[in-house]
């Protein structure tokens, strides 16, 4: 069952309870403050805030640090 509203909370890793691999296959638009961002690692509508890769920089797991932004979020289905 699939529908034209992606979920409301998303996250690129796979330990993560917000890991989605069906609407990850489908592709994500991500808009934050009225700009398109194609590197977003989580992102949750309803609280509204992103997480995105600082740098090059990774923490002592070997995943990449990310920064939480706060404002508002719109996403949608690329295909």
């Amino acid at each position: 069952m699939t529908t034209d509203t992606p979920p409301d909370r998303l996250s690129l890793d796979n330990r993560s309870p917000y890991f989605n691999e069906a609407a990850l296959d489908r592709g994500i638009g991500v808009r934050f403050k009225g700009v398109e961002y194609t590197n977003v690692a989580e992102y949750c509508v309803s609280e509204g805030w992103i997480r995105l890769p600082v740098g090059k920089s990774l923490d002592r797991r070997g995943n990449a640090m990310t920064f939480k932004h706060i404002g508002p979020v719109e996403v949608w289905y690329l295909t």
